[in-house]
């Protein structure tokens, strides 16, 4: 089924042809709207697709943006996961410069954002506790998507909400037309360069590219979350709670409500973050299992479940957690936050074995400083590669403090025009865990966008000059060099 609905996009390029020749028939009333030709299309307006089209901007290079949400952001703003992860070490030192640097500086400036500081005297912080996550960048997340609206509009991006990929024109290996669809009807839109920012490589899979989907063999995905946010919490009886148990996951609460039956969940522990009022809290505990991000049934059934199990949530809260008992709900995301869905199988691919091992490569384009994260999909609150068991997080898969993201993961096959920045990339499925979060995925989408200008002068995505990209990299302020990053402490979690 799957499978035929893929043809079936494809597919949709010849037909889109048809319809615009249908369109020029006045006896023919149909919504196909011919564009003007663009240089970029970026598909996809989270963290990826906005650096990659402020970059192509930055790069001379005229561009669409189209997001099929109502709001740029992504996940940290239709998603709810108001915390930008992976771009700092734990003494706030940038491991990810660049856009995502100027950004969060710009955003804290206006009071959008807080890059946090551990408080003295304590063991943990309230910035999703352990202090390891110091360095998130936490966010106001409608602040956020109104900062970035102001951003696009000074470097002249031009943006489409409520829009969404549906298909591609080939010509051999080439792009050449986007299809897109969004309240207005079918859009065809001439390309020099495509960048699928989807995040689920929703593009290179209707351009027929190669792609994979969810571990070996029984390709499950990793379970879906359905953020939520709640006011008048007491943060400080919360934090103290955690002070004194040293479980900021609560998991022995958690187990004593499942003896007792008053935990239903599949999951057995509690994720929060503190927003950017005093008293708000992010909640990122929900493990939905069996969602395939890219099934519009099964992602449906994860809403329908989300909401249910955010209220459920609320009510234990409230019941049984310090500093709940007069907790609100403030919002409940508008969009499923998907960690894995399919990715492009490219003729290079980052596998957990060059982690372990601390390869260093010529082509390197950015770091990641985020750890192993994804989770079993048939065990939620499980990590293969990690060992919770003590209340840190040791790994059981030793790798590099950093991360190495090579341009090559992006460079899917069969599509010379096309780069696929974010979760998207071609990495052995465990890889994802350190790269899919939300700075390396903008060091991914500034790298894609200073690209494109080479691959809309005629270069093909596998034979981009990579050492005249990093130089434009560092130019602009990416750190794209080992002897560059910050020093980098191992992670260590306190004990219980």
């Amino acid at each position: 089924m799957r499978r035929s609905l893929s043809v079936l996009a494809v597919s949709l390029a010849a037909f889109m042809r048809v319809l615009c020749a249908m369109a020029e028939d006045a006896s023919v009333s149909f919504p196909a709207i011919c564009t003007k030709p663009c240089d970029v299309v970026v598909c996809g307006g989270g963290p990826a697709g906005c650096a990659a089209a402020i970059a192509a901007r930055r790069s001379g290079l005229n561009v669409l943006l189209i997001e099929a949400q109502s709001r740029l952001g992504g996940t940290a703003t239709s998603g709810g996961v108001s915390h930008w992860l992976g771009g700092r070490n734990d003494a706030g030192e940038w491991v990810v410069g660049g856009i995502f640097r100027e950004l969060s500086l710009r955003a804290e400036k206006n009071g959008t954002a807080i890059l946090p500081k551990h408080p003295d005297g304590k063991t943990y912080q309230p910035y999703a506790w352990l202090p390891w996550f110091i360095h998130g960048v936490v966010l106001d997340s409608d602040r956020v998507a109104m900062m970035l609206d102001g951003v696009m509009e000074e470097e002249g991006v031009d943006v489409l909400f409520e829009t969404r990929a549906v298909g591609v024109e080939k010509a051999g290996e080439k792009i050449t037309h986007v299809i897109t669809h969004s309240k207005d009807g079918f859009r065809r839109i001439p390309a020099k360069v495509v960048i699928d920012a989807t995040g689920d490589a929703d593009v290179a899979n209707f351009a027929g590219c190669p792609v994979l989907v969810g571990r070996d063999g029984d390709h499950l995905t990793t379970p879906a979350s359905l953020t939520f946010h709640l006011s008048h919490v007491d943060g400080k009886a919360l934090w103290d709670e955690i002070e004194r148990t040293r479980e900021p996951k609560f998991r022995p609460l958690i187990e004593e409500l499942k003896r007792k039956g008053e935990w239903p969940f599949p999951y057995d522990i509690f994720i929060s973050v503190k927003g950017l009022a005093e008293d708000e809290v992010m909640i990122n505990t929900m493990r939905l299992t069996e969602i395939d991000g890219t099934d519009a049934e099964l992602r449906t059934k994860g809403y329908v479940r989300g909401r249910r199990e955010a209220y459920q949530l609320l009510d234990i809260l409230r019941k049984h957690f310090p500093g709940f008992a007069n907790s609100q709900m403030k919002s409940i995301a508008p969009m499923l936050g998907v960690r894995e869905t399919r990715r492009i199988d490219g003729e290079f691919k980052l596998t957990v074995e060059d982690l372990r091992r601390g390869t260093e490569f010529a082509d390197t384009i950015g770091f990641s400083m985020y750890g192993w994260d994804l989770p079993d999909p048939e065990r939620p609150s499980v990590q293969p590669l990690v060992d919770e068991s003590g209340g840190g997080f040791v790994n059981k898969a030793k790798k590099q403090l950093v991360t190495p993201i090579p341009y090559r993961v992006m460079v899917p096959r069969k599509c010379r025009n096309l780069l696929c920045p974010g979760r998207a990339i071609s990495v052995e499925r465990d890889v994802l865990g350190p790269l899919r979060v939300m700075a390396p995925c903008m060091a991914m989408g500034e790298a894609c966008g200073i690209a494109a200008r080479q691959i809309a002068d005629g270069a093909a995505n596998g034979a981009v000059d990579v050492e005249a990209l990093r130089a434009e990299l560092r130019t602009r302020g990416c750190i794209v060099d080992k002897a560059a990053l910050p020093v980098v402490r191992p992670r260590v979690d306190p004990s219980r």
